[in-house]
């Protein structure tokens, strides 16, 4: 898939444009009822939200609500690694209070100060189908042009994804995406990914499990192109930990990774530290600086192997 399908297929907690409608979680049910699984895509996500954002340079922020449906924010960045830049970002929110996903983003578009554009879309054409289209330009040229449908059962979640499509070039990549909740504690499925070009045509097929407990989840994501396996364990209200392997058999490379994340909301703190096995490690500490509305960020990463130190300072207003 590669970059292609990286703005829907990468989780993470600032990847995806639009917020997780997540299901009651398994262990709550009480109903006797199957729930839903959720995205495949989402699998890893519990496990993802607790590793730190790279985070490089000076970045500052400002967020504003213009209304109950718009909101915009101005981000400007310097970097010493990379060109300063600039970003302005828009969302049109749901304003209709009767739908199922009050306030989530139907319509987002982000421009920097290279010309690049990046614009997605969110329709709700009933209350378990919904349709994503994702748009992107690098300055000039389109990169990505993606459509995504979804139905959401009681107890299963069907995808189908269509990206980069070219009659001229007879060129597509095809997604087929397939989740199952067997029990209340299992969910198993499947990817499918089909690539069409002049020249090559094959496909790929990923085969995905997840266990939850009480206050730990499991996941495994295994096929031709590799594994992936996670575990998210919560110790408690303050401390979360998850533990992630991947290993790729096109770049025939393996990592390993140990992450935590750290609440103090007396003192209205969170830290999030890593460790992998490519010697990395790093952490983001995020400070809400009340009264104002404003949050601080402080992170830093130190590649021993490659004896290289990234550090970052961020402000986020509003």
């Amino acid at each position: 898939m590669g970059s292609v399908l990286a703005l829907s297929s990468r989780p993470g907690r600032q990847n995806s444009p639009f917020p997780e409608d997540r299901p009651l979680s398994r262990w709550d049910r009480r109903d006797g009822r199957l729930p839903n699984p959720g995205s495949f895509d989402g699998l890893h996500r519990n496990c993802k939200d607790v590793f730190p954002q790279q985070i490089e340079g000076v970045k500052l922020a400002i967020n504003k609500t213009l209304s109950s449906f718009f909101k915009v924010s101005h981000t400007f960045h310097l970097s010493a690694v990379a060109p300063s830049s600039y970003r302005f970002h828009a969302e049109h929110l749901q304003s209709d209070t009767d739908c199922k996903e009050t306030g989530s983003p139907m319509l987002i578009g982000e421009i920097d100060s290279s010309g690049s554009l990046n614009a997605h879309s969110l329709f709700h054409l009933s209350e378990k189908i919904r349709a994503k289209a994702v748009f992107q330009t690098q300055q000039a040229q389109f990169v990505t042009w993606q459509f995504e449908t979804e139905y959401r059962g009681s107890d299963f979640t069907a995808a189908v994804t269509m990206a980069n499509p070219d009659i001229l070039r007879e060129s597509v990549i095809m997604v087929a995406h397939f989740l199952q909740s067997v029990s209340p504690q299992l969910v198993l499925g499947g990817e499918l990914v089909y690539h069409r070009g002049r020249a090559e045509e094959g496909g790929i097929l990923t085969l995905g499990g997840q266990y939850s407990g009480p206050n730990w989840v499991a996941t495994l994501n295994a096929g031709k192109g590799g594994a992936h396996a996670s575990y998210y364990h919560r110790a408690n209200k303050q401390i979360q930990v998850g533990v992630e392997f991947e290993a790729s058999t096109r770049t025939q490379e393996t990592t390993f990774s140990f992450g935590y994340q750290m609440e103090l909301p007396e003192a209205k703190m969170v830290f999030r530290g890593m460790l992998d096995s490519r010697c990395i490690i790093g952490g983001v500490l995020e400070k809400r600086l009340c009264p104002l509305p404003a949050t601080l960020i402080m992170g830093a990463f130190v590649n021993h192997r490659a004896d290289k130190l990234q550090v970052g300072l961020g402000v986020n207003v509003g």
